[in-house]
């Protein structure tokens, strides 16, 4: 094996000529293949498709292989790439761009940590620039490392890109050296934010000028969160409006994006000691903070898996609110969305609230949906993690091996069908569903337990109500009912509950209104109790004294009737 993370994923096009939807992603290719032969076979799909997806070691990033095609699909048409020979960057402005900012970081990602420094401080301090130049091979193996696959990628000789990224990198400090020493660089300190971005506001420079202001001013910071702290002090002193203020605000949320885009960064912002999804949590909470807070003042679930927002957090949540910081707020979102589609576990160790942080996570990217994902990105995003909630491993930790009652472990797994997103995770969740209700456990404990019949037929009923709730399939949920249904049959048939009941004492208007209560699934399982109910039902409606008894109790009467109706639109 060469040690590569392999998965497929089944995709879905419920008409010809719809868009793709992720259904299935499964570490089992036979399981795919079959999932998606049988999606076809119902004709509940127009088009499946399953591709092979192969995890790259080095650039993190998935392979995709197509290995099954079915139904109405497409021939995309083929592209004509036309290959740009042109170097990436040719001048120093070109590395300041956001997505040379994105490459620097990833290249000297470690040398950065260990400054505590982002790729937009190294950019416009002299100081880090020095640094990095007395560090020797950490500059150099950050160039090659660029000028190997650009070199491949273009047909050139490696040596001859590494002195095209060396001669620009050279240029660029110079150029930065040259201009602190000069001393034509803000320093807010002195001058003040506002002062400053208005001064520069109508140079050509005037985002790299403002931006040596700025990284000069947060270089003292020492954490994370203090940094943080004093971009927000220089966003409260920017100018009040016009094209200053919008030059000040744009060159502050350079950096604090790159801190929130960082792992260590964000870390430190939310708190360390959290576990992934109390991260998730707060990240959520410090991207839509509005709409978090008031969806945890009417949802408790939510709110009990909101941890307390740091200070930091809560001012910077609060400037997050506005629309100001767009790019912060895309950081974050990018996070979450990894983090979500990542192995990692939410809760380590609790399975059960591995499930609740689950619910609450969802309820709240669902409410923030639009400002922070699209819809549909949230839905396959907890598509791929219910994948990992009906695995066998996490579902016997859920369960507590054979601790709980077997009527507890119905429930425990009607939640987990509840939970879990996307037509294979419940397929999937309601086979262990069904395993557990068709168990002779299962039987026993509520044929023996030390509950009444009574008691037992209405646990019976609230459980087979609850699982058309579920969202499974009515081919899934149908055959569970029906077992308990018959589980039922069998509480009633030993306790011959429905012959005692007609023999009380009781006036024939009661007697009837327990039976036809029994009868519509309230207090027993619909399957052979119900209908036993329901034909002792029908003799006490044909009788007299059942009649003459409702007849002087219109109360009743108006109930029965009710009960009645009920039960016509159950058959």
């Amino acid at each position: 094996m060469n040690g590569q993370q392999v998965h497929y994923e089944l995709f879905i096009r419920r008409t010809p000529g719809g868009g793709w939807t992720l259904d299935m992603a499964t570490e089992n290719r036979a399981a795919a293949i079959s999932n998606a032969e049988e999606l076809m076979s119902a004709g509940k799909v127009a088009a499946v498709r399953v591709t092979k997806e192969t995890l790259h070691p080095e650039t993190r990033e998935f392979q995709s292989v197509t290995i099954l095609n079915l139904g109405a699909t497409e021939t995309p048409k083929k592209k004509k790439v036309v290959e740009n020979l042109d170097p990436l960057c040719v001048s120093p402005q070109d590395l300041y761009t956001v997505h040379a900012r994105e490459r620097i970081g990833r290249l000297l990602e470690g040398w950065l940590e260990r400054k505590g420094a982002t790729p937009f401080e190294l950019l416009h301090r002299a100081d880090l620039v020095e640094e990095l130049e007395a560090s020797g091979t950490d500059l150099q193996h950050a160039i090659q490392k660029v000028a190997i696959p650009e070199a491949q990628a273009r047909g050139l000789s490696v040596h001859e890109v590494i002195r095209t990224f060396t001669t620009l990198v050279e240029r660029t400090i110079d150029r930065l050296l040259k201009d602190f020493r000069k001393g034509g660089m803000p320093d807010l300190d002195k001058e003040g934010f506002a002062r400053a971005a208005e001064r520069v506001s109508r140079d050509p420079e005037r985002a790299y000028l403002l931006g040596a202001g700025v990284a000069v001013c947060i270089a003292p910071a020492r954490t994370w969160p203090e940094k943080i702290s004093r971009l927000l002090d220089l966003a409260d002193a920017a100018p009040i409006t016009g094209p200053p203020r919008g030059l000040a605000l744009q060159t502050i949320e350079q950096p604090l994006a790159e801190i929130l885009g960082s792992r260590t960064g964000l870390d430190h912002v939310i708190g360390l000691d959290l576990d992934l999804g109390g991260q998730l949590a707060a990240m959520t909470r410090l991207a839509a903070c509005d709409t978090i807070d008031a969806l945890m003042r009417i949802e408790p679930s939510v709110a009990k898996i909101m941890p307390p927002l740091s200070e930091a957090a809560t001012r910077l949540a609060r400037w997050l609110a506005a629309e100001d910081f767009q790019s912060v707020r895309v950081a974050i979102t990018k996070r979450v969305v990894r983090d979500l589609n990542g192995p990692r576990r939410l809760r380590p160790g609790d399975a059960a609230g591995e499930i609740e942080v689950m619910r609450g996570l969802a309820m709240a990217l669902t409410a923030a949906a639009g400002s922070l994902l699209q819809p549909e990105d949230v839905q396959a995003a907890f598509s791929q993690r219910s994948r990992m909630l009906v695995t066998s491993d996490f579902v016997e930790s859920y369960l507590g091996g054979g601790e709980r009652t077997a009527r507890n472990e119905a429930e425990a797994l009607m939640w987990l069908v509840e939970n879990v997103i996307g037509a294979a995770n419940k397929r999937q969740a309601g086979r262990y569903l069904s395993a557990g209700i068709s168990a002779l456990r299962f039987e026993k404990e509520f044929r023996y337990g030390p509950d009444t019949a009574a008691v037992k037929l209405q646990k019976l009923a609230a459980l087979q109500r609850a699982v058309a709730r579920g969202g499974l399939a009515p081919e899934d949920y149908l055959p569970i009912q029906a077992k308990i249904g018959d589980v039922g049959g069998m509480v009633e048939a030993d306790a011959r509950l429905v012959p005692t009941l007609a023999r009380t004492p009781a006036s024939p208007g009661q007697k009837l209104m327990l039976m036809l209560k029994l009868a519509i699934g309230e207090t027993a399982p619909s399957g052979p109790a119900a209908d036993r109910a329901r034909q002792e039902a029908m003799r006490l409606v044909r009788l007299e004294d059942t009649r003459a008894d409702l007849a002087a109790n219109p109360e009743r009467m108006g109930q029965v009737r009710d009960l009645i109706q009920q039960l016509g639109a159950a058959a």
